[in-house]
């Protein structure tokens, strides 16, 4: 316990103001989702083009590139919000039918192989790294995390569903990797995706008692 907290401290010592603003407007986007508050767009917008100036310095262009397709799907995200209704209106919370659902699991499916492909054809000269577990989990997190982001926008409460997995799966994956930090940071997502989850479903049910 004691070296987790000194390894927690170290992590958090070493982060920079400006990743600090961009993991703390990343929190405040997923409380805001759990509102079903427009505001999680704005301020997820601004968390990932931090991210994206991150990830580019640190030559992770990879991650540089997935922070890009966030950003585009949270400008898609906040105009269907607004504008996806019927007639242009609000967009209402709703849940997959049997169809969307087997069509989310088939995107996931599709987007974790077309990831893993991708890292292979970049790191295939990495044999220690490609025949680790780290590729493999990476791509099943960040497929599951696109395909939440996509029922997000369409605001589907199973995007919560898909944003648990992909926390539950990332808490370990990132303190294995020594960031502590970072998984602290899942943890805290993975509180708040729960609390999202039984609040999206409570304001679905009401809207179908009123």
């Amino acid at each position: 316990m004691i070296e987790f907290w000194n390894t927690f401290l170290s992590n958090l010592m070493d982060t920079s103001w400006f990743e600090a603003i961009a993991v703390l407007l990343g929190i405040a986007s997923v409380w805001y989702a759990r509102r079903d508050n427009i505001l999680v767009y704005p301020t997820g917008i601004v968390s990932v083009l931090i991210y994206v100036f991150i990830c580019f310095n640190a030559r992770l262009y990879a991650d540089a590139g997935i922070n890009l397709f966030y950003f585009g799907m949270s400008v898609y995200g906040w105009y269907n919000w607004t504008r996806g209704g019927v007639n242009s209106t609000e967009l209402l919370i709703t849940k997959n039918n049997k169809v969307q659902q087997w069509t989310s699991v088939l995107y996931t499916f599709t987007a974790y192989w077309a990831i893993l492909g991708l890292i292979w054809l970049f790191n295939r000269d990495d044999t220690v790294y490609m025949q680790s577990y780290v590729p493999w989990v990476d791509s099943f997190t960040t497929a599951v995390f696109l395909i939440g982001m996509l029922l997000m926008a369409k605001k589907k409460v199973e995007n919560w569903v898909y944003w648990i997995i992909g926390d539950i799966v990332s808490i370990p994956l990132y303190f294995m990797k020594g960031l502590v930090f970072t998984s602290f940071q899942y943890t805290v997502f993975l509180v708040i995706a729960i609390l999202g989850y039984i609040e999206w479903n409570r304001r679905l049910q009401e809207s179908h008692t009123s």
